[in-house]
């Protein structure tokens, strides 16, 4: 089965992304992907679909068993990447998003994995930027015209928002 990133969910990746960060058992990403935990805050995974991404990623040979821990019940399996999952993670943290409405969700997150794993972000803040020029452009069009609706004009203003967050972040550090 092919490791593209694009076949990957959310999900898939984040976990990915946290056993890149540090090898680790089920236990450890379900509690980092819960609402409360560092990245659950930014994007949550219930505790069966963070254990299905672990399934998955380990059937596509992005991840594999390289241990185990004791635990408070059967001894814990530790998982890490193996190289196809580490290059198929840095593809996807280094790749824009589609769509504006896709920023909240999987750039921020992207940035956020990216931080804890030392990716320096100002190069796909850059490409995110040029990736929405053309989007941001006609947004500023539609909402201009002397028709413009509700929809128009919160579109972009909310392009407007993404843009000033692109440029400050690429200024930040």
């Amino acid at each position: 089965m092919s490791s593209s990133p694009a076949l990957l969910s959310l999900g898939e990746h984040a976990v990915l992304a946290l056993l890149a960060e540090q090898p680790r058992h089920g236990w450890a990403i379900v509690r980092e992907l819960a609402p409360d935990g560092d990245v659950g805050r930014v994007w949550s995974l219930s505790r069966p679909l963070a254990y299905r991404a672990m399934d998955t990623l380990t059937a596509r040979g992005l991840i594999r068993p390289t241990g185990t821990e004791r635990g408070e019940g059967p001894r814990r399996t530790i998982l890490a990447p193996t190289p196809t999952g580490r290059r198929a993670l840095r593809r996807w943290l280094t790749t824009p998003v589609e769509h504006p409405r896709d920023v909240r969700t999987e750039l921020l997150l992207k940035l956020v994995l990216g931080g804890r794993l030392g990716i320096d972000r100002k190069p796909v803040l850059r490409a995110q930027r040029q990736h929405f020029r053309p989007t941001f452009a006609a947004l500023a069009r539609a909402a201009a015209r002397p028709d413009a609706d509700v929809v128009a004009r919160w579109r972009h203003e909310s392009a407007r928002a993404i843009e000033q967050f692109l440029d400050a972040e690429a200024r930040a550090r």
